[in-house]
């Protein structure tokens, strides 16, 4: 019976659609013609758009041979993937715009800088697709869609060139994408198989929604820590575009979202008009769809908020966002609740919503010019107002931190000065090279309020994605309001400070743990068999005062000559932007060189849990970090293999979030932490590591009781209790191994979770502690807040000779909390020590 329900439905909403029958028409208006000398896809990629799925490959040869092939196309490469892929931009536009193409920008770039709107120019549209991997349809569709603006031919097209530059980018995420098409591909049948339960619909770990690391690279628009991210920031502010759509898809059983979203849960510093002219823009979308007979919604689900997605980061630059939720076929058919869902009905509308979108820019385009204008206007008058008001960032201990800081505001064109002295505020110092002022009085102002501001007041409680992203709380930077009294010459040209030996020593060298790179430097150190201890306490040597967490390398009794230990240091911090101090003396003010209390350090051996039960983000985050950053080797271990695997090789073992291992796999790990291991465990694997007996653990559970909700009521009351993404304010033991590094007492913490860790009774059990009122900006309940209340967001736990770490949130979280990556580290070097 359902069978039959399903066949008639396919009737109704996909006109029986037959794979056999697949043709390029499918996709095109017949209300113009199209020149025979431009390639079809299928002349080129061999198949049908539709008929299987894109590989990066193919779509990048056929992007190529359109430009070369039409007068209305340019291309650029614009930068590689993590797996060398190209990154490629289409400019298209009429061949007399692309004539003049640099006065075309420079004129939509004075627009935003000046007063004069000047509204006779061209509208700039970026169109980008599938920055998931697994969400295919948009990026088959662009196959489709540049065909048409290359071939299509008349008045109607001519008119829309001229008036309109697409900046069009292909595929947000090669890498994803072509992960995807092989998994898609190769479990297609001939005859192709409708039912959810084939494998061709259920992709195998990781899968292919993200990037090479495994980022949800739709995060990353405002962080811009991905190769990705960052050509497509750097276009959009060469171009500063009117309009970016977003092409994505959604669950199978539902149809065709397209924005605006819930109206409250637009971010407070988006315009009104911004959401007025998005609402114009959607009429166009509903009419296209309308004509084909389409099933589509708008302002019910999704929202405004997060300015880090490629639908909302333009409505803080002046232009409009928009984005595009296909249901999706996962595959190449399949049942749904409105029929059998087709790849191709799926490509079919996201060509629609790519082409309604142009069609509304050149409708809409002195309007959305204006807006734009506007927008700049607005803002340059709001910066005006703050007059020589400033705010400063840094971290007198760590330039690599506020280096790395400064770098994402450097690639979203925020001016920003060196300071001309040192100086102290507010109880926070700030030294020269170390911090950087940013004046308020900029174009961009309302970009700086979004990236810098502590929100704790919303006017809905229910967030898509985080809801707080203060960068200086991520970085764990002391940042203040200031003047430009203070500021020097504006950066230019940012560089990492300059690392060395301040001179060659035959007894010894110290280097403080504070800076960002120490962990890659000590890896490398120790991995070339140099010997190195861990300072347990604050001393002074040579006049100068050395913390926690302090590394003394002694220049005898290595492996190596004093000449070639002082080479080899030199060289290592040079790469690692520190700086390392020679010593002459084991004497000091407070513990001695030879003490005790410098506890010898081991090589970390690591294996990262991944596959099956793992949370893919939350491993990919530590093995970028690792990868990338610290140049430290990571095994990824995976769950199938455990069983079998020699885990007698590493010292080291970190579960991400998930549902932990089977009986057997279990006893297997408890005998390996027993005979001196350490598990570093996060989120979810708290559960697992307190139902297994592995760590003892109290949780704290809120109370939370629905009075006076109706049953409409009742899905929004549940996810309000939820914490999408928030942060809160611990205190620090600095004293303790996991903060050796921390300057300050206290450390901005984000954190997902409700998962309320009870404090142990003695305090020296609680290295790291929320304060009584942590909020410091993001959402949460009054339920949660009362509940999180001097909580512990870790545990540590000995068993055997071996020892746990347990994180409830990720301290790792999307490459962009430089503040709490050192926990980890810690961690890892001072194992045997926690």
């Amino acid at each position: 019976m359902r069978r039959i329900l399903l066949l008639v439905l396919t009737v109704l909403t996909t006109a029986s659609f037959s794979q056999e029958s697949l043709d390029l028409s499918y996709y095109l208006p017949n209300d113009v013609t199209y020149n025979p000398n431009i390639p079809t896809p299928k002349n080129v990629i061999g198949h049908e758009v539709g008929e299987w799925h894109i590989t990066h490959d193919k779509l990048v040869q056929y992007m190529y041979e359109l430009a070369e092939s039409s007068d209305r196309i340019t291309i650029e490469n614009r930068g590689k993937t993590f797996e060398d892929r190209p990154l490629l931009l289409l400019t298209i536009t009429s061949p007399e715009n692309h004539q003049n193409i640099a006065t075309v920008k420079e004129n939509h770039l004075n627009a935003t800088k000046t007063d004069n709107a000047n509204t006779d120019r061209p509208i700039v549209v970026y169109q980008g697709f599938s920055i998931h991997g697994n969400e295919p349809s948009g990026s088959n569709a662009a196959l489709a869609v540049a065909y048409y603006l290359a071939a299509a031919q008349g008045p109607k097209i001519n008119e829309l060139l001229k008036n309109t530059v697409i900046l069009f980018d292909p595929s947000f995420n090669p890498d994803g994408l072509q992960r995807f098409a092989y998994w898609a591909n190769t479990n297609r049948s001939q005859n192709l198989n409708p039912d959810p339960n084939d494998r061709e619909y259920s992709e195998v770990w990781p899968g292919g929604r993200t990037n090479h690391y495994w980022f949800d690279m739709n995060r990353d628009w405002l962080p811009v820590q991905l190769p990705e991210s960052r050509a497509r920031i750097k276009t959009f502010h060469d171009w500063m575009p009117n309009i970016l759509t977003d092409h994505h898809e959604m669950g199978t059983n539902s149809s065709f979202f397209f924005q605006p979203g819930i109206p409250s849960r637009t971010h407070p510093l988006t315009p009104q008009m911004n959401q007025d002219l998005t609402k114009q823009i959607a009429t166009y979308h509903a009419k296209a769809f309308d004509k084909i007979g389409s099933l589509y919604y708008s302002e019910e689900s999704f929202d405004d908020f997060y300015y880090g997605k490629g639908s909302t980061f333009p409505d803080i630059n002046g232009g409009i966002g928009i984005l595009f939720e296909q249901a999706s076929s996962r595959g190449h058919i399949q049942e749904s609740d409105n029929g059998l869902l087709t790849f191709p009905f799926t490509i079919r509308n996201q060509f629609t919503a790519a082409l309604s979108t142009l069609e509304a820019a050149n409708a809409m385009r002195e309007d959305i010019l204006s807006y734009q204008a506007n927008f700049f206007k607005n803002a340059r008058n709001e910066a005006k107002k703050e007059g020589n008001k400033a705010i400063v960032f840094g971290d007198e201990k760590d330039a690599a931190r506020t280096y790395h800081m400064a770098e994402i505001l450097n690639r979203h064109k925020i001016k920003f000065h060196e300071i001309e002295n040192d100086f102290e505020v507010d109880g926070k110092r700030f030294k020269k090279g170390y911090s950087f002022i940013v004046p308020k009085n900029q174009n961009n102002t309302r970009l700086i309020n979004a990236m810098f501001e502590k929100r704790t007041t919303f006017q809905d409680s229910l967030f898509y994605d985080i809801s707080a992203w203060s960068f200086p709380l991520a970085f764990n930077l002391d940042y203040t309001e200031t003047t430009t009294a203070k500021a020097g010459k504006v950066v230019s040209d940012l560089q990492f400070k300059t690392g060395g030996v301040s001179s060659k020593s035959d007894y010894g060298y110290l280097v403080e743990w504070h800076e960002y790179y120490t962990p890659k430097f000590l890896y490398a150190l120790l991995d070339k068999g140099i010997r190195a201890r861990v300072s347990q306490k604050q001393f002074k040597a040579n006049g100068k005062s050395y913390d926690y967490g302090t590394i003394m390398i002694p220049a005898q009794n290595q492996d190596k000559s004093a000449s070639e230990v002082y080479t080899i240091l030199n060289d290592l911090a040079k790469e690692s932007h520190l700086t390392v101090d020679a010593v002459s003396t084991g004497l000091n003010d407070g513990i001695d060189l030879g003490s005790n209390n410098f506890r010898p350090l081991e090589l970390p051996k690591i294996a990262l849990l991944v596959g099956d039960g793992m949370t893919s983000y939350d491993a990919g985050e530590i093995w970028h970090l690792l990868d990338t950053r610290f140049d430290i080797p990571v095994t990824k271990l995976d769950t199938k293999n455990f069983s079998r695997a020699d885990i007698s090789r590493y010292n080291t073992i970190i579960m991400v979030n998930g549902s932990g291992l089977d009986e057997g796999n279990t006893k297997k790990l408890q005998s390996w932490i027993q005979n001196g291991g350490t598990l570093i465990g996060y989120r979810r694997a708290l559960n697992y590591l307190n139902s297994k007996k592995l760590l003892k653990l109290e949780f704290k559970k809120p109370k939370i009781v629905a009075k006076n909700i109706s049953r409409e009521e009742a899905s929004d009351f549940r996810g309000a209790q939820v914490i999408g993404g928030a942060i809160f304010e611990a205190k620090l033991d600095r004293s303790h191994p996991i903060n050796f590094g921390y300057k300050n007492d206290r450390l901005p913490m984000f954190r997902n979770t409700t998962l309320f860790v009870k404090p142990d009774k003695n305090s020296y059990n609680n290295p790291i502690q929320y304060t009584e009122n942590p909020l410091l900006s993001g959402y949460i309940s009054k339920q949660n807040l009362d509940s999180i209340s001097k909580t512990v967001p870790l545990k540590l736990g000995n068993y055997g000779r071996g020892n746990i770490v347990a994180f409830t949130d990720n301290t790792n979280f999307r490459a962009f909390w430089y503040g709490t990556n050192r926990l980890l580290m810690n961690a890892i070097f001072f194992r045997e020590d926690l």
